[in-house]
């Protein structure tokens, strides 16, 4: 079953007046299936950070469909698309986007309080939340006293408080040292494992993406190649590296 359909997806910006038109995505198409964890890899300006984008419904397509737990998206009203994105997905950041006003367990109950839910309930599912993502002990400090690894898992544990249809990454590894990235990924693996939790991660790092299921691969706007891992981690990682070095030898060439 596929949570996400990306259907010819086509952005074009400028145009009327605006200047020179660029096409930023040129009818792109691939699915994600319920369960997977999928990357997305590809050299800047490839279109990527456009495509994260119009999954999370923040800028919206000039062409093709983009269908997420059954729903297009283009149907949408504007209040509808907000009550979607809050119910539906789950984001994690290069910069985590904690506020620094509120508490852990605060910022990690916050979907649900934007949602309207209140009281035990919510207490007892960011309690369960932190206990899972070994934060428990940090749940009344706030952001600025947490090292970034423990942001960033703050972050993931908010992301994931709602039970999302789908998890969204932006470069989750972006801001961290090598070993809180690693424990990160750990976790996004665990997550995916034990809970079945849907990921859709967009990263320029092939350590990172060789922890994924699957990597797409996208140059100028389309799909380039796509690697499913079959095999242990490490030789995914050097498969991953040799797409990269003929996916950017390909692009020097045309340059």
């Amino acid at each position: 079953m596929s949570i996400l359909k990306v259907k010819n997806v086509t952005k074009v910006y400028g145009g009327k007046g605006n200047g020179a038109i660029y096409q930023a995505l040129r009818g792109i198409s691939f699915e994600v299936g319920k369960g997977e964890f999928v990357g997305v890899m590809g050299p800047s300006g490839s279109g990527k950070t456009t495509l994260l984008n119009m999954i999370a419904g923040i800028d919206i397509p000039t062409g093709g469909e983009l269908i997420l737990n059954q729903q297009n998206l283009a149907q949408l009203s504007p209040n509808e698309l907000a009550i979607f994105r809050r119910r539906q997905l789950g984001f994690v950041f290069q910069d985590y986007n904690l506020l620094d006003t509120l508490t852990v367990a605060e910022n990690v109950g916050l979907p649900l309080a934007l949602d309207g839910h209140k009281g035990s309930p919510v207490k007892q599912r960011v309690a369960e939340v932190l206990a899972y993502f070994g934060l428990s002990d940090k749940m009344n400090r706030y952001p600025y006293e947490l090292s970034g690894g423990q942001q960033q898992r703050t972050a993931v544990a908010r992301a994931v408080v709602h039970h999302p249809q789908l998890l969204l990454a932006d470069e989750p590894t972006g801001n961290l040292d090598s070993a809180s990235a690693r424990s990160l990924l750990e976790l996004f693996q665990k997550l995916n494992e034990e809970r079945e939790t849907t990921i859709l991660m967009v990263t320029h790092d092939p350590f990172a993406a060789s922890y994924c299921r699957r990597v797409i691969f996208i140059k100028d706007g389309q799909v380039y190649t796509q690697l499913d891992r079959v095999t242990e981690r490490q030789p995914f990682f050097q498969k991953i590296l040799d797409t990269l070095a003929t996916l950017e030898g390909n692009r020097h060439e045309l340059a």
